[in-house]
């Protein structure tokens, strides 16, 4: 073990807590201001120190910048588009592991209504108005304009416990990210397209697609960022066993 891992004094708490509490699910980013690739190195570097089961370290990240972000954007809306058009073509476009439950209960329903409403209403998108809600979801596949578009992959013959680890190294990049003055968006919104990404980005036969992100400096103009989500106090999901 590194001897400074054991000795290192966090003098500043109130910076490291403002990180994570200002990390938000940034949705409209400024696409004309770039993020050097030494910085994205650091970011990833800083979060690789994340635990994981037996130092397995599960995590490959693959980064989309210029023009090779543009195309895979341009790949995934045509199919976003083609699904919004005949969601028979759904069934061509897989996740290959279930994010979200097949059945919705409270208070995970309720959570997750209050969430996607008060986006919409934010954006002055009405309940049944198809046409604007497919075309903010699509906003996601253009990486809300961030400069910086990653891709996360793991192997498939690993277990669940390593998506566990994963959760853990992602909330690294974020925190990271933050840490530089960068904002970031987790997005699970891509896995089904993996059949369009893995081959876009090169990844092996045996990796499988955790989600993708979007960093860069957040358009602090842009009312979209304005939402954020609220949180339930530590007091209601913790009990002290005595």
């Amino acid at each position: 073990m590194n001897p400074l891992q054991v000795a290192t004094v966090v003098a500043d708490p109130a910076s490291v807590d403002a990180a994570i509490t200002s990390r938000f699910s940034c949705r409209a980013f400024l696409r004309d201001r770039d993020v050097p690739r030494e910085t994205v190195l650091e970011i990833l570097e800083v979060a690789s120190r994340a635990p994981s089961g037996t130092n397995t370290q599960p995590w490959r990240a693959y980064v989309l910048q210029g023009a090779t972000r543009d195309a895979l954007a341009d790949k995934v809306c045509a199919a976003h588009d083609a699904i919004y058009a005949d969601p028979a073509v759904a069934a061509q476009y897989t996740e290959e592991y279930e994010y979200y439950p097949t059945k919705w209960v409270s208070p995970y329903i309720d959570r997750r209504r209050e969430n996607g409403w008060g986006l919409y209403g934010l954006l002055g998108i009405a309940k049944g108005e198809k046409d604007k809600m497919h075309a903010q979801h699509q906003r996601n596949f253009r990486f809300f304009d961030a400069p910086v578009g990653l891709m996360f992959t793991m192997d498939r013959i690993l277990g669940r416990g390593s998506l566990m680890d994963y959760g853990m190294f992602l909330e690294n990049v974020m925190v990271a990210a933050r840490a530089r003055g960068l904002h970031t968006c987790p997005q699970a919104a891509w896995n089904g397209f993996s059949r369009i990404i893995l081959p876009h980005v090169g990844a092996g036969e045996g990796e499988m697609l955790v989600c993708g992100m979007s960093l860069g400096y957040a358009d602090l103009q842009a009312p979209v960022n304005t939402f954020h989500t609220p949180r339930e106090p530590a007091a209601s999901f913790t009990r002290w066993v005595e």
